[in-house]
């Protein structure tokens, strides 16, 4: 078997696309994960996929041409990668809100992982859903996506166009029914509450229900938090669902 230079470019928009995403994804692309064992990766999966996807001749002209399909190869990777992460971000969503009801919407916490800052209750969804993502190999799935993507798109054929909005829009729908469905319990009995608090208001007014209410609500809130805590399994159905769904549609919308 003869290595050609159309061999080493066609595996080098393998190992940029692949790069991409290891960059982007979640758990391979978090800041704690070193950027050798990142590269590393990357290298090694483009060995074992080159085996695997059918030769096909790039067809550009120039030096200015190719570093363009390097680029949208980037892209695209980068695309697929980020696609899966910004799942995650209706679970800090979720917290949030859950924050807000129960009252710790003051305090913040800066997530190295992101690099942003997110409130506790959703670092704490974040990194158990993350969690749940190792523990079930999840992972592999991501792996899986990223490699059986090049049967669909193969090296310097995909394409960016504007229909990438629409994967946007199904995730935008999508990210508020799926961050109320996680909180519908904290809200439920923080209306409780709430009504609770109103008719004592009404029935001894001499009470001062603002104290009493932001204490009540902590408790209250912990206690719903501890109880519902059960729920992660199915949020990370709700979430490993949701990363399938727009892998797929963006997969598509990408493809020649």
């Amino acid at each position: 078997m003869t290595f050609t230079i159309e061999n080493l470019e066609f595996f080098l928009m393998i190992l940029v696309r692949i790069s991409g995403f290891m960059f982007a994804a979640p758990i391979f692309g978090q800041r704690g994960v070193p950027a050798k064992t990142k590269v590393g990766l990357s290298f090694f999966l483009s060995l074992v996929v080159v085996g695997l996807v059918p030769y096909e001749p790039l067809h550009y002209e120039g030096t200015i041409a190719f570093a363009a399909l390097a680029a949208q190869e980037a892209v695209i990777g980068l695309t697929i990668g980020y696609v899966a992460n910004i799942c995650t971000m209706i679970l800090e969503f979720s917290g949030r809100i859950v924050d807000t009801e129960i009252g710790f919407s003051m305090v913040t916490q800066f997530n190295p992982t992101s690099n942003i800052q997110t409130t506790i209750t959703g670092n704490m969804y974040t990194y158990m859903v993350l969690l749940v993502l190792l523990i079930t190999d999840m992972y592999y799935y991501l792996v899986k996506a990223v490699v059986d993507c090049f049967q669909v798109i193969p090296p310097g054929q995909g394409v960016l166009n504007k229909d990438l909005y629409s994967v946007m829009k199904l995730f935008m729908s999508d990210y508020f029914v799926i961050g109320f469905r996680i909180i519908v319990p904290i809200f439920a009995c923080m209306l409780i509450v709430n009504v609770v608090l109103g008719v004592l208001a009404k029935v001894a007014p001499q009470m001062n229900m603002f104290v009493i209410g932001m204490q009540l609500k902590v408790v209250v809130g912990i206690c719903v938090l501890f109880f519902t805590i059960t729920m992660l399994p199915a949020i990370s159905d709700y979430i490993f669902g949701e990363m399938k769904v727009l892998l797929k549609a963006v997969v598509e919308v990408m493809k020649p």
